[in-house]
């Protein structure tokens, strides 16, 4: 596998520290790398180019997790351009070369649809995500640890969504010592939370129990937390937001209420940006190799 990616030709645009530790690690595997926003950055044996430039000279595209923002900029680190994936650059991509991201938003998919682009997001898939749960639920504790007056162990810790992120938080808050409460929908979910230990509720019963919550975290990536709920909420509770944008609080109303909602989504790239590039690199390269199979063509003009 040392040279599996020998002579394919990547793209990695824009991202933060983890795209660095990401390109060391794909360079390695032999591909060649050109690199797009990364002009601030020490990358030796990086080919810099604009993003127009790049989409005509690779075989594969990868985003960063986080995606585009609405108006399809790309967040880059390490350069003081603006990246932005937009028409003109969708067009220029050829058919046959695979786009990479985290997060797509709707309108992206959609162009992309209607131009014969092959999208394949990243984020939601079980390795990376339970992979990527390990940061995120310990950059979730150190936030929660930073924004009260309470310590963890003994506190009342509610944990909405038992998936592949909530079950790594609720995990780690256990063994911190916190009263951890789960909460899902599944039977199969509440039943594993009872077994684990924890306190297990319905999301049709948290508004008869939020109540006692101290410290919330959130990982379903909808209004959870709206206005009825956050009625219930203690105004000296804490919650920490790890859904994606716009995350699963009303915010407004919970600032009006006076209690501290933190958004935290991308927590990986900030905590943990080697271990997060290192969990990149242990995933897309086996990516890359089953989405190039129409690719040959490409790598050999």
């Amino acid at each position: 596998m040392s040279a599996g990616l020998k002579g394919i030709r990547v793209a990695v645009i824009g991202g933060d520290d983890r795209e660095l530790y990401l390109i060391a690690e794909l360079q390695k595997l032999g591909a060649y790398i050109v690199g797009v926003g990364f002009e601030k950055a020490a990358v030796p044996g990086v080919h810099i180019a604009s993003l127009k430039e790049a989409v005509t000279q690779v075989d594969v595209l990868i985003f960063p997790m986080y995606g585009t923002d609405e108006r399809g900029v790309i967040k880059a680190k390490y350069t003081d351009s603006q990246i932005m994936l937009n028409k003109e650059i969708l067009q220029a991509i050829p058919a046959h070369v695979p786009l990479f991201i985290g997060w797509a938003r709707p309108a992206l998919k959609s162009a992309a649809e209607m131009m014969g682009i092959r999208i394949v997001e990243t984020a939601n898939m079980n390795e990376t995500a339970i992979l990527n749960s390990i940061p995120s639920a310990e950059g979730a504790i150190q936030m929660a640890m930073e924004n009260t007056v309470i310590t963890i162990h003994n506190s009342e810790s509610f944990v909405l969504g038992l998936g592949r992120c909530g079950w790594t938080i609720a995990r780690m808050l256990q063994g911190i010592g916190a009263r951890v409460t789960g909460v899902a929908r599944k039977g199969t979910d509440l039943a594993r939370a009872t077994e684990m230990g924890f306190r297990a509720v319905h999301f049709s019963d948290l508004e008869d129990e939020i109540g006692r919550a101290e410290i919330i975290f959130n990982t379903v990536p909808s209004l959870i937390l709206d206005r009825v709920m956050l009625e219930r909420v203690a105004r000296d509770a804490v919650i920490i937001d790890l859904a994606s944008i716009p995350g699963g609080v009303d915010y407004e109303y919970a600032q009006m209420l006076g209690i501290k909602a933190l958004l935290a989504p991308g927590l990986p790239g900030i905590v943990a940006p080697k271990t997060a590039g290192k969990i990149l690199a242990h995933v897309y390269p086996q990516l890359i190799l089953r989405h190039l199979t129409t690719v040959k063509p490409s790598m050999e003009s």
